[in-house]
């Protein structure tokens, strides 16, 4: 009995530390609405195992030396109050995550649908064999594995794929897409904390798959007004920044000959094809 009252003493100490242990802050808007969803899934399931398990080992404990067992009588009151209440549990996961999905954020298509899909800035997104580029229209920048945003904006990511199938991963700013060629996809996300988060290509492309990831950089809205500055400014030159993940793609620079005089980079050129 004294083993049992511990693994209750032991179950509720962990059930209270996980209900009241704080969440890191989200880094994004998206983020956080899916840390949110986490959580309010975590305060359902947790009582829920705590009961099942509690069940369990009072069973395995009661009835151990039981030689002789009975079948169960039928209960109608019980079988129906399990039936309720697994059922009001399923409505309850089904609106949050419902909320969720229609997060603009979250899913794009929503925002489009009802016209509601502008943002502060727009960035080009080219996946490819196996990098990332990035363009910004209103700037006349284009850099290389490395995507630099301001804090607090809306920024709204227009990608296509140059090859096959790739797929966008923020995993700290909660961004995910998918990116078929020749078709355009969109994702959208506002930053709220500066910083270097990792970016990950999500869908096995290839051999160099493992080498195609990248930094997404978000700083303050004057720092990122000088990094404009800056790239306007060296506009005509090799200027060489990258994320130095992908190594191949890092190893060969941008042909200053080939490059528009209007055109500034961030970042070494793609690796040349076989």
């Amino acid at each position: 009995m004294s083993r049992l009252r511990s693994l209750v003493k032991f179950a509720l100490v962990a059930m209270a530390l996980a209900l009241v242990a704080a969440p890191v802050a989200a880094q994004s808007i998206n983020r956080a609405a899916i840390d949110e969803l986490n959580t309010q899934l975590l305060y359902v399931a947790l009582p829920l195992t705590l009961f099942v398990e509690l069940v369990l080992f009072y069973a395995i404990y009661r009835f151990r030396n039981n030689d002789d067992p009975k079948p169960t009588t039928d209960d109608p009151a019980l079988e129906i109050t399990w039936t309720v209440a697994t059922a009001v549990i399923l409505v309850f996961v089904g609106i949050s995550g419902y909320y969720v999905l229609t997060n603009p954020y979250l899913t794009p298509a929503v925002a489009a649908a009802s016209g509601d899909d502008t943002a502060d800035m727009e960035v080009e997104v080219v996946a490819y064999q196996w990098g990332w580029e990035f363009r910004y229209p209103e700037e006349n920048i284009t850099t290389q594995n490395r995507l630099v945003i301001p804090q607090d904006r809306d920024v709204r990511l227009v990608m296509e794929s140059e090859d096959v199938i790739h797929s966008i991963y923020v995993p700290d700013l909660g961004v995910k897409q998918d990116i078929f060629p020749s078709q355009e996809q969109v994702a959208r996300t506002r930053a709220t904390q500066t910083g270097e988060y990792d970016l990950y290509c999500a869908e096995l492309c290839g051999t160099g798959h493992s080498r195609m990831h990248g930094q997404v950089v978000v700083m303050t809205q004057s720092e990122y007004d000088s990094w404009v500055d800056a790239k306007t400014a060296s506009s005509g030159t090799a200027t060489v920044e990258s994320a130095t993940n992908n190594s191949t793609a890092s190893a060969v620079a941008r042909n200053p000959s080939s490059t528009p005089a209007s055109t500034t980079t961030d970042a070494a050129v793609r690796p040349p094809t076989a």
